[in-house]
């Protein structure tokens, strides 16, 4: 049985992620979780800033025909974010957090735009 190599766009995301993570701890942030999966959906990483529990979403986008990183993140997406951060907060204890991303339009942390309380 042959393997099949991961799909560029897949090592691009966890790449993408890598650098974000890397780029948080620097600020201060530490690291919760990373790719918290639930019924809802996931979140790609949960970190501690100070009291506050932050949800992150990364998102690369090279091409901006369809919007770009930012625009990516739409109403459906952020309800999903709410509710998969609501049941994480139900079985892990409550806590004051936002909801924070981090956009990017090549797998370089010198294309990383990080906006606090996105939503």
């Amino acid at each position: 049985m042959q393997l099949k190599a991961p799909v560029k766009h897949l090592k691009d995301g966890n790449a993408a992620e890598d650098i974000a993570c890397i780029f948080l701890q620097k600020k201060g942030l530490k690291l919760v979780e990373r790719n918290f999966r639930c019924a809802y959906g996931e979140i790609d990483l949960i970190m501690q800033d100070g009291k506050a529990l932050v949800f992150i979403e990364v998102r690369l986008r090279s091409n901006t025909n369809f919007g770009g990183a930012a625009m990516s993140i739409n109403q459906s997406k952020q309800q999903k974010l709410r509710r998969s951060a609501t049941l994480y907060l139900q079985t892990h204890g409550d806590s004051a957090c936002r909801f924070d991303a981090i956009l990017m339009s090549k797998v370089d942390i010198n294309a990383l735009e990080w906006i606090q309380d996105a939503f």
